[in-house]
């Protein structure tokens, strides 16, 4: 069960909850069976079973019969072991989903139980199923089994072998039945109310829990972190702001700025995660909040997760600033030997203020003067390790902003990162004109064509995407090329000319095809999703993804962030072929609907659920076994709330009453410590 199940203590076994209930109260004749009828529970005598088929197509087919009809019962896997138990003439019990078969009833691997003709069928009200594995069935551990060891646990174990983690007063303000009662009721509940307190006090307990941790990182943080106070706004800053600023600020880039520089100002460690849409202006917000380190006699770092993004940076960065006298650097892992060295010694002796780059800046020969502030951007691409390393390179721990472009549905942010102060733009540069997107099927070709035509001989550049699907690599690279030369025939050299990019180019190879579409000298970029992140082309006008199915909610809003960077119109057309499934209609609806990153991020929770959003944490936090984040937003803003007021007014959980959740947290958790890097 270890490694099935991830199961090695009791109170593991207490918490591998059961998926259903079934109600085993009620028996269903054969002829009342129907296409309606989803589960059902049958009493019956075995009359005849044999194996079908040959090789893979193999099955066992039984024979099952009672006063009214008869049903047919099929197995596919564990052949061998099925036939070993069955014996015809036996009356047993069966109890699966109904389907029905060229008009006739069956269900597929059902739950069997032989009984004795002469005894009544006494069940519990509910039954509890167990989720489980082939092999552990094959090994006599299935579902029914796991129900056994769970009944006889209870039957050895005490109330004071679970003692209660939640205060007699948060009980009653919440009206929560005991731990002791909801762990019973959850597995064997004795009526359909005792179940739904059961559930609601678990999913309580799960989220307050994840909450309550989170606030205790923040406020310990709070407490003990202590930071480089910059307590000055000099003449960097005021000079660029006043002189250099190429646009006005969004009321929400002022805020995040205010915010930051509050936090920087505290004399404690700042560890601040950013969000914004796609455009938003992190950028310009970054920028500002390493003026204010080089204002106060430090310096500041960017690191970026591709050399592609990190060049984007830099690009942009370094004529702004160079205005204003301050020297910027670039640090990737093509930088030449010389040039390294040059930037090296730039670093130590202080007369390089800003360093941008990828994951180069962690590695130990890199040393700074005097770290102020890291600022990490799409944050979710580096792993903790790699995001700790930059924790090292300051005499006293500099400044952590992460900042991220993929929208966090709050929820999800508000629960993953709580540990984390929180950082919203929300609102979008002026004179930037929404982006239209479409969906058209495969029939529409040649109208899409022409409108990208059309669009070209404007003056303006287009993306081509296509899919990557990981798991052929080989597949991948014949659709881009198939796709390459189908665009090569719609738009001829040397009338127009074409970039591509994949993932198999040498690094050089692909920069340059890059560059050569940021500069302009080729009109369209055709490309995997390597592009999803750091290219900006402002006069780029379309982004056409094909096979748009394929993508997820995310990635598709992060593709169409590529296009509306200037102030003419922009367009992202999503093209599909014909047949589609429910969820890919939906995700094109939501898409067509919505440029809202925040909207949409919160669809993908409804669709895919928090597991799969990207972005969100990978340490473990949303340790979540019954709770859900989108159908649970009631008891999750419940606990929410009353985790931030126990930890502000007991952080160090000293009250007695208090006691059984900290010993509960330091048993379960570990001792309460902090990351001071996201």
């Amino acid at each position: 069960m270890k490694k099935e199940l991830n199961l090695f203590t009791f109170h593991d076994l207490l918490q591998h909850y059961p998926f259903r209930h079934i109600d085993r109260t009620r028996l269903h004749a054969i002829r009342d069976l129907n296409p309606q009828s989803e589960f059902a529970q049958v009493s019956g005598n075995l009359i005849s079973f044999e194996v079908v088929g040959q090789k893979s197509a193999k099955r066992l087919v039984a024979q099952l019969r009672d006063a009214t009809g008869q049903l047919e019962l099929t197995w596919f896997q564990g052949l061998s072991w099925v036939q070993k138990i069955l014996q015809t003439g036996r009356p047993c019990l069966v109890y699966g989903r109904v389907s029905f078969f060229n008009g006739r009833p069956q269900m597929v691997h059902p739950e069997l139980e032989w009984i004795d003709p002469d005894q009544p069928i006494i069940r519990n009200f509910l039954e509890p199923i167990y989720s489980t594995t082939e092999k552990l069935k094959a090994k006599g551990l299935g579902g029914k089994a796991l129900g056994k060891l769970t009944r006889q646990l209870f039957t050895q174990i005490r109330p004071a072998d679970l003692p209660e983690n939640l205060s007699d007063a948060l009980m009653q303000q919440e009206g929560l039945i005991s731990r002791w009662a909801a762990l019973q009721q959850i597995h064997f509940p004795a009526d359909p109310s005792q179940f739904e307190s059961a559930v609601k006090r678990i999913k309580f307990e799960e989220l307050f829990v994840a909450q309550l941790r989170m606030n205790l990182l923040r406020l310990q943080r709070h407490r003990h972190s202590k930071g480089i106070v910059f307590d000055r706004v000099g003449d960097a800053f005021n000079s660029f702001y006043k002189e250099h600023l190429p646009f006005e600020l969004t009321g929400a880039q002022k805020r995040v700025i205010k915010e930051i520089r509050t936090d920087m100002g505290t004399g404690r460690q700042m560890n601040r995660l950013l969000q914004g849409d796609v455009g938003s202006g992190k950028t310009m917000v970054a920028i500002l909040v390493m003026l204010l380190a080089i204002d106060n006699d430090h310096q500041a770092c960017l690191m970026a997760p591709t050399e592609i993004l990190s060049r984007q940076h830099y690009d942009t960065i370094r004529p702004l600033l160079e205005k204003i006298g301050i020297k910027v650097a670039l640090l990737t892992g093509s930088v030449k030997s010389a040039e390294r060295k040059k930037i090296l010694a730039g670093l130590l002796s202080g007369e390089i203020s800003l360093l941008i780059g990828t994951h180069a800046l962690i590695e130990e020969v890199v040393q700074f003067k005097k770290l102020g502030l890291a600022i990490i951007d799409e944050q979710h691409r580096f792993g903790v390790a790699q995001r700790a390393q930059l924790q090292k390179k300051g005499q006293q721990p500099p400044h952590v902003l992460v900042m991220t472009a993929t929208p966090i549905p709050r929820t999800l942010a508000m629960t993953a990162y709580g540990d984390l102060d929180y950082s919203v733009i929300d609102e979008m540069p002026p004179g930037r004109q929404p982006i239209k997107t479409v969906h058209r099927f495969e029939n529409k070709r040649i109208q899409v064509m022409e409108f990208i035509r059309s669009e070209i001989d404007k003056g303006r550049q287009v993306y081509i995407i296509f899919p990557l699907i990981e798991e052929s690599a080989k597949l991948d690279y014949e659709n881009l090329m198939k796709g390459y030369e189908q665009v090569k025939s719609w738009y001829p050299e040397p009338r127009y000319w074409i970039s591509m990019v994949h993932g198999k180019q040498p690094a050089d190879v692909k920069e340059t095809n890059m560059r050569r579409f940021v500069e302009g000298d080729t009109q369209i970029m055709v490309s995997t999703t390597v592009i999803e992140v750091g290219v900006n082309v402002p006069n780029a006008s379309v982004m056409m993804i094909e096979s748009s199915e394929k993508f997820g909610l995310s990635q598709l809003h992060q593709l169409r962030g590529r296009v509306g960077r200037g102030s003419e119109q922009s367009y992202c057309i999503l093209m599909t072929g014909a047949k589609l499934s429910t969820d890919a209609r939906e995700r094109m609806s939501i898409m067509t609907a919505t440029n809202n990153g925040f909207e949409i991020a919160e669809k993908d929770l409804e669709l895919r659920g928090p597991g799969d959003i990207e972005g969100t944490r990978q340490s473990g936090a949303l340790n979540l076994k019954l709770a859900n984040l989108l159908q649970d937003r009631d008891i999750l803003f419940s606990a929410q709330a009353a985790a931030a007021e126990l930890a502000e007014r007991d952080p160090e959980l000293a009250d007695p009453a208090h006691m059984g959740l900290r010993l509960f947290l330091q048993q379960r958790v570990g001792p309460v410590r902090w990351s001071r890097i996201a």
